[in-house]
């Protein structure tokens, strides 16, 4: 445990629309990110934290901006779904998904 966090986390959030109860999943990871990399890349799972590469340089948020795009590509799911919860100006990030359990994400970064 590193900073009082444990490497991820799941929650249930009800949303009312109309009449109907929408449950909406909300998954946490860490992401350790190496920015400048020849290609993007999922490099690995290693201590409950996800290893990738990204091509885009650490400068005015683009390796950022990459790192949502490439993970919102990889997991199917919208940008918008995906947030930097924590570590914007570091290279280990806290990642929050929404609508995806973490079997579900774990499932799909491992194809």
């Amino acid at each position: 445990m590193r900073n009082g966090y444990s490497g991820g986390s799941e929650r249930n959030i009800v949303q009312v629309q109309g009449n109907a109860q929408v449950k909406a999943e909300k998954t946490t990871i860490v992401v350790q990110v190496q920015p400048k990399s020849s290609r993007n890349r999922v490099t690995g799972f290693e201590d409950g934290v996800l290893h990738v590469k990204i091509a885009a340089p650490p400068v005015k948020g683009k390796a950022n901006q990459e790192l949502l795009r490439f993970l919102s590509d990889i997991l199917g799911v919208a940008k918008s779904n995906i947030t930097i919860e924590k570590g914007l100006t570091s290279r280990r990030k806290v990642i929050c998904i929404s609508g995806m359990t973490r079997e579900q994400v774990t499932r799909e970064l491992g194809k």
